[in-house]
């Protein structure tokens, strides 16, 4: 309401400025003579200040400025607020590509964090993985599931593992599980569900890794890329899961299919 009766004041105002103002004319002080009784003014008293009138335009503007100024309408750009961050976002102040590979490239970046702390942070970026838990669940007490046995040259081991490889940017995630099961493997499943995505090493690698349970599997042929040697087989649940409480199977994407799977099938029961 207040707005509104301001708003209208300020119309008044503008139409009132735009009138051409009457001129007038300065009246003369007729000064009388001095007599014998009166004593005489000091020169000072007798100077006359002249006040600086405004131009039509001048008062226009002054009084457009006085409205908006009372309607909070003259802050202009420099009061515009500005864009705020997200609350679960960081701002990227500066970025800089420091390396960049076949698989994956390395940024030096000067963030903003949403807790406010500022800092230079060296980040992995990558596309993506898929991890396949693969279970014939022929027996649905303890299904077997399918193992790779595979040498990695980051960790300088042979390493029983998921089926697993990168979503290519893009594609689509669970027709990049289902491709990955059949090159790597030759197997293919009838049904699929996701159990979880989560981050590896989320410390500086911006890889998220996408877990399916496939099942109603069925054997073919493999198409492992030029690079790749890896042995397939089928180990029961029950083994698996021990072996990981025992830290036999040092690959962290194994750990998480096989435990979430276990817990699935136990609170299934």
């Amino acid at each position: 309401m207040a707005a509104n009766i301001l708003r209208m004041q300020f119309d008044t105002v503008i139409a009132m400025t735009k009138s051409t103002p009457k001129k007038t004319t300065a009246r003369t002080a007729t000064r009388q003579p001095a007599t014998q009784t009166r004593k005489s003014v000091p020169p000072a008293a007798k100077s006359v200040v002249k006040v600086k009138k405004k131009s039509p335009a001048e008062a226009h503007k002054a009084a457009v400025h006085a409205v908006k100024k009372a309607l909070g309408l003259g802050a202009g750009k420099a009061s515009a607020k500005q864009p705020r961050a997200s609350r679960n976002k960081a701002q990227i102040l500066k970025s800089k590509l420091a390396y960049q590979g076949k698989v994956f490239s390395v940024y030096t970046e000067q963030v903003r964090e949403p807790n406010g702390v500022e800092a230079v942070r060296d980040v992995v970026r990558h596309s993506g993985s898929v991890v396949i838990l693969a279970a014939d669940d022929t027996n649905p007490a303890d299904p077997l599931i399918v193992i790779e046995r595979q040498f990695r040259h980051a960790a300088d081991q042979y390493l029983l593992e998921l089926p697993a490889g990168r979503v290519e940017p893009g594609e689509n995630i669970l027709a990049a599980a289902k491709r990955e099961l059949i090159e790597e493997t030759g197997f293919r499943a009838k049904k699929w569900t996701k159990l979880v995505r989560y981050y590896a090493s989320p410390g500086f690698v911006g890889e998220w890794m996408e877990i399916y349970l496939a099942t109603g599997i069925k054997a073919g042929t493999a198409e492992p890329e030029d690079d790749e040697r890896i042995e397939v087989s089928l180990v029961p649940l029950s083994e698996l899961v021990a072996m990981c409480a025992k830290g036999d199977i040092h690959d962290g994407k194994t750990i998480v299919g096989a435990m979430m799977y276990a817990q699935r099938l136990a609170a299934a029961e």
